[in-house]
């Protein structure tokens, strides 16, 4: 009797092994992909963004300028081509750099709530800026009680 207790409790300890192991890979492989996946929505760290922005923004120009001096070498036009392209170069190079630090999401992140025909607040008149209380002087305190006495300057030594 004492054996078959003795057998049991081993083959109950063993299913526990194996299912506490198989728990743990699970959560080992649960942990691995939220890793991946933060990385991915993280994106690039501040150095390698500049750092990627940097080269790419250089190589567009001196690719367009290397077009504009082979096809100046080509034409014989000395040196139309190469200001030509060098300007196309240093747009196509802003142009990487914009697409390169825009937000990746959808139009949803784009889209400011004020672009859509139905906005809550569209075709609604701003007060002008003259007509808001300036924070420096007392609220509701008319401009002469915070004038100082005289109204003269009183910044001249």
């Amino acid at each position: 009797m004492a054996e078959d207790d003795d057998e049991r409790l081993r083959s109950s300890l063993d299913r526990l092994k194996s299912s506490l192991s198989k728990a743990r890979e699970t959560r080992r492989a649960e942990t691995a992909a939220r890793e991946t996946i933060d990385e991915a929505a993280r994106g690039d760290s501040g150095i390698s963004l500049g750092m990627r922005a940097g080269s790419e923004f250089i190589s567009a120009i001196i690719v367009g300028a290397g077009v504009g001096w082979a096809l100046d070498r080509l034409f014989g036009t000395n040196p139309a081509f190469l200001i030509v392209f060098f300007f196309l170069g240093v747009a196509a190079g802003v142009w990487n750099v914009i697409r390169l630090t825009s937000p990746k999401g959808g139009g949803a992140q784009r889209d400011s709530r004020l672009s859509h025909t139905n906005a809550a607040d569209k075709g609604l008149r701003r007060s002008a800026p003259a007509a808001e209380p300036d924070a420096s002087r007392g609220r509701g305190a008319p401009p002469e009680a915070n004038e100082p006495s005289g109204g003269a300057d009183d910044d001249e030594d």
